[in-house]
This record gives structure tokens, C-alpha cells and sequence, in this order.
């Protein structure tokens, strides 16, 4: 006799055949009522669980999975990532662990991802990143049981995670330039809907208005190079332009300072520049760029060390960065 198959299982109790693996594995993701009818059918068919394949798929993945929902140009242009990757390889090499990665179009293709990688046991636990301000992932993912860190601060969330306050970072970049002479200082800013672009915004309101300088506000854009362009023409259009301006990473930082030669301005005599993300690019330029000396390779390390402790059964606890220094180039300091 033939034996019944999972997806013999799923047609005889109309449903899906994760559904069918969620409920013959015990695991969360169907209702009780959904699960009896599943048992049932599986009964009726004859089937009975492998021993062999259960006892294999027991074991862990030794892997843990990365979802990026960003396009893969950005994702590749951007040094944070690159860095962050490599530490988080960093500590997971040590104990011979693989780190599963995906680029993903969205957060609802992420979350698809995490589901699937969790029904077939891809991975042992996820590292989420960009968290956004009203974010489904943190709920799915505790709904999954599924081990997690968040890379960044986890905000309301229960997921624990490697926190990154912002504020006192953005103090001193307003508080250098202030100190340079501006009062007219403008921030050119990632996506809205990110978490950590609203605490940025949130920092930068909060220190110009302290110090009382006058600001444009923040603009945001996709972190590409042409919105960068973009976002640095409308403001040098405006008939109160600023004279110096904040860009929340260095491909942003780049693009505007080519954008105010292009105008027939000088950096840092017409408009200062500082770059949110230090990278060797920015000491290439000219004038080399003012910028945040942030360590994403350490982030990724740390980052991955808390999952890793997570899975090891030990407690569950989040880790504050350091605040990150400035390092003051000639993009601000004639």
C-alpha cells in the first residue's frame, strides 16, 4: 500500500500542506478544530509519522536568518549592511553556523519568508532589521515562537535587542555646527516609515530647537543617490537655504556634496556637510566629509552573540550601544 502523503492529507481535510505540517508537527498556526480535522484525516489515510525524518528534523538548522526588505542596489551600496553582514558572519563562524540571507521586496514578502523558513526548519532563530514605526513583523514572530533580536532598539516590542539611542549622537553633530557658526541647519533623512528615522527627526527637532537654530525640518528619501540629489536641490532652491546640512548616510552625503558643487557653492563655505555614516568614501572627497563613526561590523557581532545566547537557553536581555563619536573633517572645518 502506497503511503499517504502530506498533500494527500491536505486534500482530505481541505486544507494547505503547511497547515498539515503545522499540525502534525505540534507546531503553532492552526486553530484547535483546524488540527483535530487534520489528525483525522491523516488516521483515516493510514498515515503515521517517520521516525527516521523525525528524529533528522529534530536537529537543529545551525542557521540563522537574515531578511532585508530593501531593493538589492540599495542593499549593496549601502556600507552599513555590508559591515553589518560581515559581523554578524563574524561570530556566527565561530561555531561553524551558517547565516541564511534573503532580500526581500517588502515586509510582507519578509514575513512570508520568516514563516516558510520556519515551517521547513531553515533557520534557528532571525535577526529582524529596520524596524518600522507600526511593525507586524515583532507580533508574527513571537506568534511563531520563533527565537529573535531585534538590530536596533525594539521599541514596545518583546523582542529583545541591540538599542541604538540616537539622540545623543544627533546632539553633537547640531552642537559641532552651532559651534562652526550655522543657524540655519537642515536634515536630510532616510524613509518615514522607519523606526529609526523618526527617532533621528525626533533628536534633530529636539537639539536645533534647544539651541535655538532655525530649521528647514527633515526631508526624507529611499537612501539612493538621486533622491539624495534631489532632496539637496530643493533645499539649496529655497530662498533661505541653509548652510549646513545633515544626511543620514553617506551615500546621501556624497550625492548632496556633488550636487552643491554642481551649483557653483563651495562645501563648507557656502553649506556644511556632515554624513550620519562614516565610510573610507568619505575620506576620498573634497573636502573629506565630516561623519558619525558608527560601527556596524561590531552591531552585526553583538547583534548576532544575543540570538546566539537566546538560543542557548540563556536569558533574553538587550544590549545599549555606545554613542558613537564624530569625526570632524574639512566638509565642516575650513
Amino acid at each position: 500500500m502506497t503511503r499517504a502523503t502530506i498533500k494527500d492529507i491536505a486534500i482530505a481535510a481541505g486544507v494547505s500542506e503547511a497547515a498539515v505540517s503545522f499540525a502534525l508537527n505540534d507546531k503553532p498556526g492552526v486553530s484547535a478544530d483546524t488540527r483535530s480535522r487534520i489528525r483525522a484525516s491523516a488516521e483515516a489515510l493510514g498515515w503515521h509519522p517517520n521516525v527516521a525524518a523525525r528524529a533528522l528534523s529534530a536537529d537543529k538548522a545551525r542557521a540563522v536568518g537574515l531578511v532585508i526588505a530593501r531593493s538589492p542596489e540599495r542593499v549593496g551600496s549601502e556600507s552599513f549592511f555590508l559591515q553589518l553582514i560581515a559581523g554578524i558572519e563574524s561570530a556566527l563562524a565561530k561555531l561553524s553556523l551558517a547565516l541564511v540571507l534573503q532580500i526581500a521586496p517588502s515586509v510582507d514578502d519578509e514575513m512570508n519568508t520568516y514563516r516558510r523558513w520556519w515551517s521547513e526548519r531553515r533557520v534557528d532563530g532571525v535577526l529582524l532589521v529596520d524596524l518600522r514605526t507600526d511593525d507586524p513583523r515583532p507580533e508574527m514572530i513571537a506568534a511563531l515562537r520563533m527565537p529573535a533580536v531585534v538590530i536596533g532598539d525594539p521599541g514596545n516590542s518583546s523582542i529583545p535587542g541591540i538599542a541604538i539611542d540616537d539622540t545623543p549622537a544627533m546632539n553633537a553633530i547640531v552642537a559641532h555646527l552651532a559651534e562652526e557658526g550655522h543657524r540655519n541647519i537642515a536634515h536630510v533623512c532616510g524613509p518615514a516609515d522607519l523606526a529609526h528615522t523618526r527617532r533621528r527627526i525626533d533628536a534633530f527637532r529636539s537639539a536645533t530647537s534647544s539651541l535655538g537654530i532655525t530649521t528647514i525640518g527633515s526631508q526624507s528619501t529611499d537612501y539612493s543617490e538621486s533622491s539624495g540629489v534631489e532632496a539637496t536641490r530643493q533645499l539649496l532652491a529655497l530662498p533661505n537655504r541653509p548652510t549646513a546640512i545633515v544626511f543620514d548616510n553617506e551615500i546621501l552625503a556624497v550625492s548632496g556634496m556633488s550636487t552643491i558643487h554642481a551649483a557653483g557653492l563651495s562645501v563648507p563655505g557656502d553649506v556644511a556637510i556632515v554624513s550620519w555614516e562614516d565610510h573610507v568614501i568619505c575620506t576620498a572627497t573634497v573636502p573629506q566629509l565630516t561623519a558619525l563613526r558608527r560601527d556596524p561590523f561590531a552591531l552585526g557581532r553583538r547583534s548576532a552573540a544575543a540570538l546566539l545566547d537566546l538560543l542557548d537557553g540563556k536569558p533574553a536581555h538587550g544590549v545599549d550601544e555606545p554613542t558613537p563619536g564624530l569625526t570632524v573633517r574639512g566638509s565642516t572645518r575650513p
